[in-house]
């Protein structure tokens, strides 16, 4: 299936999503926060697809929500940005939930919900020219596409207020010291780097990438003793797992586990 607003396709087990409104900024409006729903239950649910990529074409990686698109909805303007968040968050939802690794690959300016996109990732590449900005308040708007959950997860609390009440513009390196970039590459090795990473998680064992998932993000909502239990159950599910049983006969061997054949 094609779509209006990203491309999508998948070669050697990576999923790759490219929003793809270039001439807009890739700027999302409501058919992006619809076709970013439907391919994330696609990448979750083919077999397939073992990690998947979210960039951009063109200069920017997303200048946020598509402000000309919102104000043509006159007085039903706020029922529309209703719908757009809805679509949007449920597409969040699945990819943060999916039992397969996220890679963003920001490529140039992520602004408002651009911000909050690469922050869902599980892991971020951005190019040195870069830039990350919430964006929201100097509009008079709060965050939304998860910005308000993850940052202050990522950077704390205090940093978080900074970023979203004065909309101050991070370099890449600075947001790579921030923690939310993961590592920052030249332009050059942009595409090279990406594909790197995400041939590595695609050969990696993806249940328990999944399962290692889960506990961090649910680790939020527990205390201590959960956590500790839940890390009990889940290790010992996984132990008797086909991954686990490669994983540990190739370290004995001593050779490399081949994860995509069990």
């Amino acid at each position: 299936m094609s779509y209006e607003t990203v491309e999508y396709s998948v070669a050697e087990n990576i999923g790759w999503i490219r929003l793809n409104r270039p001439d807009n900024g890739n700027a999302l409006n409501e058919q992006m926060a619809l076709d970013l729903m439907d391919v994330a239950w696609k990448c979750a649910h083919d077999d397939n697809v073992r990690v998947v990529v979210l960039t951009s074409n063109g200069k920017a990686f997303s200048f946020g929500g598509d402000l000309n698109s919102f104000v043509a909805q006159g007085e039903n303007l706020a029922q529309h940005l209703k719908d757009v968040t809805v679509s949007l968050h449920e597409a969040i939802i699945r990819f943060v939930k999916m039992k397969k690794p996220v890679l963003v690959a920001v490529n140039g300016t992520a602004a408002g919900a651009g911000m909050s996109l690469s922050m869902m990732g599980d892991f971020v590449i951005a190019t040195k020219n870069s830039k990350f900005t919430m964006a929201y308040t100097n509009i008079g708007l709060t965050p939304d596409g998860s910005g308000s959950y993850f940052l202050p997860r990522i950077v704390g609390a205090r940093r978080a207020i900074e970023l979203t009440l004065t909309d101050r513009i991070l370099s890449a390196d600075e947001a790579q010291d921030w923690g939310i970039v993961n590592k920052v590459v030249s332009e050059e090795n942009f595409s090279s780097e990406v594909e790197q990473l995400a041939n590595q998680l695609a050969a990696g064992p993806i249940h328990a990438y999944g399962e290692a998932k889960s506990l961090i993000y649910n680790s939020f909502d527990e205390t201590l003793e959960s956590q500790l239990s839940n890390e009990s159950s889940s290790i010992a599910k996984m132990i008797t797992q086909p991954e686990a049983k490669e994983g540990i006969a190739a370290f004995l061997e001593k050779r490399k586990p081949n994860f995509k054949d069990v």
